[in-house]
């Protein structure tokens, strides 16, 4: 399946979705070009999604942009299991200004588990880590982070309670 707007700006759609399909018995995957791109391997100036993802906010398994979101995120804001760039949260964060994570090695600022950095778990990169508009809402959100955990659950046992109450079996 391939999508493209009509609506074209210095010759890339303005949006282009592309997902993967047979051909001649072998997978071909959906590659996507536009200002706002999704398919198996995106690139979108503006926004892209995908397995890889190349553009401006980026948002995959691998991604690569000024903010990134991925497994494996590179970015001037990264976010993501293993995170690099100017500013980077992660189980391993590597940054050149700050990093938060399990590991996190930066020049300047590094909170963590093991953090490797000039200022590294003193009080100087808290100051910097509560002031900081990146790096606030990830530290709430890896503090509360058990309590997402009943947004899973919840309707998972709404779920079996529902099927149990109709004589189903789970």
């Amino acid at each position: 399946m391939s999508y493209k707007s009509d609506f074209m700006l210095l010759g890339l759609p303005l949006v282009h979705v592309a997902s993967g399909r047979m051909e001649n018995g072998r997978y071909r995957r959906g590659i996507a070009k536009g200002w706002i791109a999704v398919g198996d391997i995106s690139f979108g100036v503006l926004f892209s999604l995908g397995g890889v993802a190349v553009g401006g906010i980026a948002v995959g398994g691998l991604a690569v942009g000024l903010v990134s979101l991925a497994g494996l995120a590179i970015g001037g804001l990264a976010l993501g299991g293993v995170a690099a760039g100017i500013l980077a949260a992660g189980g391993a964060a590597l940054a050149w200004e700050a990093a938060f994570g399990g590991l996190a090695v930066a020049h300047e600022f590094a909170l963590g588990g093991l953090a490797i950095a000039n200022h590294a778990n003193d009080q100087v990169a808290r100051d910097y880590f509560a002031s900081s508009c990146f790096f606030l809402p990830i530290r709430l959100l890896t503090d509360y982070s058990r309590w997402f955990l009943l947004l899973l659950i919840l309707p998972v046992a709404q779920g079996l309670l529902r099927l149990r109450k109709r004589g189903g079996s789970a």
